[in-house]
């Protein structure tokens, strides 16, 4: 061969092998996108890191990463909160108790007819005391609580306060065959957190229904003409059964008790406030009731028109129409009223103090008085009245007593 045909076919092999190198480098594999996983019930797209391939590159070819999934105890839990749920109910539910009670009232064709009424409720401590309704135990006879073990043991009242419709029982168990609850504080409740109810509605045990805080501060009118003050509204579920359960926070916590729903609506359930609970359980423990503060007077509420008609001095506050004998008012010197008169079609007892504050509280009506002495003060208390007589301003020391 020629030296001219040599150098020919040397381009010749040149020009191929460059045209097939230009087919591999141009033309770059394309990696699979990777399969959605599914995690707990929900499918995602997984969490991946690049790992660079361990063997070596051939020379002109492009390494492709690797995806691989992160370890499990990176991944994130798909619903924190249902869990959280979960492990507070198996942590709480055992300290909910179902309680049944039997009430015997008379019928006049059939004499003595029993009755059973059922009911919900919570450990309070080791020593088996148990919290509750007063209306779940009015008037029962006998009184069983079942504990979560099914174990069913009688209970024996140990105080009431119906004012407040608490009531305090005590089971004859061993402390460790019990689990108390953790009470909570419900000054520093906000509208809008998570609350959740554990009881036996309709008689089934241990149900558990999730809400928010609907709203704080709420005074509650009882059939009995009470008012409870300051209870939790919620909208957690609370139906037949479900009172004198604990309504709790997101700790697990109790931050009421569960007393009413409004029978009208939906998702509109009331709680004791837990703070009514530790204010009045140790006196129930101690003497079996709760004394109640008391002034001994009664009054009006003055409106701007009673105030117009009645020519009065201020547009807001109580107008004292009576004292009770020997009670705190009139040992201090109020004065009650000195006439009748007839406004409208009512007729009213006027002349009186006029009483338009306590301690460092103005008074606009005769709850924010009740409410003053009910949460503010005990039996035993010194308050100050802020009265207007004649026009004038006046102090009055009381001794807050006990409500006969």
């Amino acid at each position: 061969m020629n030296v001219s045909a040599k150098y020919l076919w040397f381009y010749v092999v040149v020009v191929v092998v460059s045209s097939l190198a230009c087919g591999v480098l141009g033309e770059q594999p394309t990696a699979p996108a990777p399969e959605a996983v599914q995690t707990a019930g929900a499918t995602t797209s997984p969490e991946i890191t690049l790992e660079e391939s361990s063997t070596p590159a051939d020379e002109g070819t492009t390494t492709q990463p690797t995806p691989t999934r992160l370890p499990d105890e990176f991944m994130v839990p798909v619903d924190v909160e249902e869990d959280l749920i979960t492990n507070l109910y198996e942590r709480v539910s055992p300290a909910v108790v179902h309680i049944t009670s039997r009430v015997t009232s008379m019928n006049f064709f059939f004499g003595a007819v029993p009755s059973e009424g059922t009911g919900s409720g919570f450990i309070l401590d080791s020593q088996g005391h148990v919290v509750t309704n007063f209306h779940v135990i009015e008037g029962a006879d006998s009184i069983a609580v079942t504990l979560s073990n099914e174990a069913t043991v009688q209970a024996t009242i140990v105080g009431v306060d119906p004012p407040n419709d608490l009531a305090l029982l005590r089971i004859d168990v061993p402390p460790e065959q019990l689990t108390p609850v953790e009470l909570g504080d419900s000054t520093d409740l906000r509208v809008g957190e998570r609350a959740i109810a554990i009881g036996n509605p309709f008689g089934l045990d241990r149900t558990l229904t999730t809400g928010v805080i609907s709203a704080l501060g709420r005074p509650l009118q009882t059939s009995d003409d009470n008012v409870i003050f300051n209870v939790v509204q919620t909208d957690a579920a609370i139906n037949p059964g479900n009172s004198g359960g604990p309504l709790l926070d997101s700790r697990g916590r109790v931050i009421g008790v569960n007393t009413a729903i409004r029978q009208d609506a939906e998702g509109i359930g009331f709680a004791v406030p837990v703070d009514t609970v530790k204010r009045i359980v140790p006196a129930l423990i101690e003497q079996g009731y709760y004394p109640h503060p008391w002034l001994g007077f009664l009054g009006y509420d003055i409106t701007p028109g009673l105030a117009q008609a009645l020519e009065l001095p201020v547009d807001r506050g109580i107008l004292v129409a009576q004292l009770f004998r020997g009670g705190p008012a009139a040992d201090a010197g109020l004065r009650g009223a000195q006439r009748e008169v007839i406004v409208g079609n009512q007729q009213l007892l006027v002349g009186g103090d006029i009483v338009a504050g306590i301690d460092d509280r103005e008074i606009d009506a005769w709850e924010d008085l009740s409410e003053y002495l009910e949460l503010a003060t005990r039996v035993g208390d010194e308050v100050t009245l802020h009265v207007v007589r004649d026009g004038q301003p006046l102090d009055l020391i009381l001794v807050v007593a006990e409500q006969p």
